[in-house]
């Protein structure tokens, strides 16, 4: 099960490389399109966010019905990884039936990565993803499907993703303001809640949220396993492979998804400490 990261979708390239990774192991693998990100649109005037946990959980309780026996393990990228790192942690052990989950790129600290998206380079992420952002929500606007103190001229004027977030994602959701939303959905204080084996990919790069800012949050649980890439920005993750630049990503999950089904198959370093850096 993968979960995709802000305005993401199936035609993502990294949703692509994971599913086909799973897909070729023969798992059957599925993607969750949040609200309003597939070819359905999102008649609703609330929409989706990082702590929104409520759709995957559905999804989750809908899959162990149909597929009881199955082994499962759910991949969340960006903004699909903190949701679900906050949802494997709020649902304890034993709340899913999950075997494990793989976290990707995700931005743990909600505030410090916009804060870190308004700086520098960053900022050529943070307008692309307020462009995808604002063009959904004037729509709506145009139409009269939400209620909020904002026209089309407020929209344009948002310059930033906590601006964006203090406007529009938190009175949608019922959050008091950004800072309420950052703090209440944020899952990188429960690190040391989590009881499913997880796995944590990012890289000390990462225009969202450099690798340093573990070094902030609690100390992960003995489940989880941070495996931190010197390179691979984010949602990148790519290597020379027989002359060829492939995407390491997915040679990475395909190797994970692999120790599940054949232990006798570990990933170098994986069995280690709960924190492994490489050079990749």
């Amino acid at each position: 099960m993968l979960f995709h990261g802000l305005e993401g979708s199936f035609d993502s390239p990294y949703a692509r490389w994971l599913l086909s990774a799973a897909s070729g192991l023969g798992w059957r693998a599925v993607l969750m399109h949040f609200r309003g990100c597939g070819s359905r649109p999102n008649r609703l005037p609330r929409a989706y966010h990082s702590g929104d946990t409520a759709d995957a959980y559905w999804l989750f309780g809908k899959l162990a019905h149909r597929f009881p026996k199955a082994l499962k393990v759910a991949a969340g990228v960006s903004l699909g990884g903190n949701m679900l790192l906050k949802l494997v942690a709020e649902q304890g052990g034993d709340g899913l039936d999950l075997a494990g989950a793989i976290v990707i790129s995700a931005p743990l600290d909600l505030a410090a990565s916009a804060d870190r998206l308004h700086q520098g380079f960053s900022r050529v992420y943070e307008r692309h993803l307020l462009g995808a952002l604002k063009r959904k929500v004037r729509d709506k606007l145009e139409r009269g499907l939400l209620s909020l103190p904002l026209d089309a001229n407020g929209l344009a004027n948002l310059n930033s993703l906590r601006a964006y977030d203090d406007a529009v994602t938190a009175p949608l959701h019922g959050f008091d303001g950004a800072e309420d939303y950052y703090q209440r959905a944020s899952a990188g204080p429960l690190l040391d809640d989590v009881e499913l084996p997880t796995l944590i990919l990012h890289a000390d790069d990462d225009p969202f949220m450099p690798a340093s800012l573990f070094e902030r949050l609690p100390a992960p649980s003995p489940a989880v396993h941070l495996e931190i890439a010197r390179y691979g920005g984010h949602v990148g993750f790519m290597e020379w492979r027989e002359g060829r630049l492939e995407p390491w990503l997915a040679r990475r999950v395909r190797q994970e998804l692999m120790s599940w089904t054949s232990p006798t198959i570990p990933w170098p370093g994986r069995a280690g400490p709960h924190l492994t850096r490489s050079g990749s």
